[in-house]
């Protein structure tokens, strides 16, 4: 028996890896490569020059950058404020506590358009929120910032239920000793909490990202839909549809899938490195 072999073996401690992998492999090539495929296949009839020709066309161009500028932001955001709410969730007792900690998930069972819906009644300029900044001349609905709110609501419960495990797993006794030995709360936090959190960090903002990508329902309620200004990829790939234009929806997709990919590769490489600088936590 070849020493790989005996390697793959000798893994896992329990039985039956070369079912599990078939299984796996079988699973995910239904599920997940042949639908790819058959997109990458769809649009190979356009050629290089032909997606490089659709992906550069003004309206497309700003429509990607739109989604993909607009759902890193919300992502960021969200990795501040989900760290905050994990934290209070976890650390301290106050009535409603159990309350706040399902409310989180409430935008996972929450259709998109309604959500999407419900965040433009609230922030459209005669809403609870919209009427009380409309006087100061700020318009958050129908605009790009109704888009980073709107993928806001979708992605906090991804940063929160990422970190809130880690956090339960801090050992206090490692920032009670950082404070004995005459750390201050700053360097407390920057040298002892974030860098375990990294990693748990960094899966929750991947998935805050592609899950802000790929969103339409809640988006187009609240995004105003103009095109160079507040146009979402999805959307315009559903236009292209519309109009019986395959080949170019197509081309958007793969220009999606592509850019998706790399940005999502390179978060991964970075959170294996933040893993070997800091640890398996």
């Amino acid at each position: 028996m070849s020493l790989s072999a005996l390697s793959l073996k000798r893994s896992s401690i329990l039985p039956g890896f070369g079912l599990s992998l078939g299984y796996t492999l079988v699973y995910l090539s239904i599920i997940v490569l042949l639908p790819l495929a058959a997109l990458v296949l769809k649009a190979s009839g356009l050629g290089l020059s032909g997606l490089w020709s659709i992906g550069v066309q003004p309206r497309v161009f700003a429509a990607l950058k739109t989604s993909f500028t607009l759902a890193l932001a919300a992502a960021a955001i969200n990795v501040v404020f989900g760290v905050i709410v994990a934290w209070v969730l976890t650390r301290y007792e106050f009535p409603g506590r159990r309350l706040l900690d399902a409310a989180v998930d409430l935008p996972f069972a929450l259709p998109t358009a309604v959500a999407g819906i419900a965040l433009a009644a609230i922030y459209a300029p005669n809403g609870w929120i919209g009427a009380l900044i409309a006087p100061l001349g700020w318009k958050i609905a129908f605009t790009p910032l109704g888009i980073v709110i709107a993928l806001i609501f979708i992605g906090l419960p991804f940063i929160v239920r990422t970190v809130q495990p880690v956090i339960v797993d801090l050992e206090q006794d490692v920032e009670e000793a950082s404070a004995s030995l005459g750390a201050t709360r700053l360097q407390t936090l920057s040298r002892v909490i974030l860098p375990a959190l990294t990693p748990a960090l960094l899966t929750g903002f991947a998935l805050a990202f592609a899950r802000g990508v790929g969103e339409y329902g809640s988006v187009i309620f609240i995004a105003g839909n103009l095109p160079f200004i507040s146009e979402i990829a999805p959307l315009l790939i559903v236009v292209k549809l519309e109009e019986f234009n395959y080949e170019g929806a197509t081309a958007i997709a793969i220009w999606m899938l592509a850019i998706s990919f790399f940005i999502l590769l390179a978060i991964n490489l970075i959170q294996a490195w933040s893993r070997r600088r800091f640890g398996n936590v």
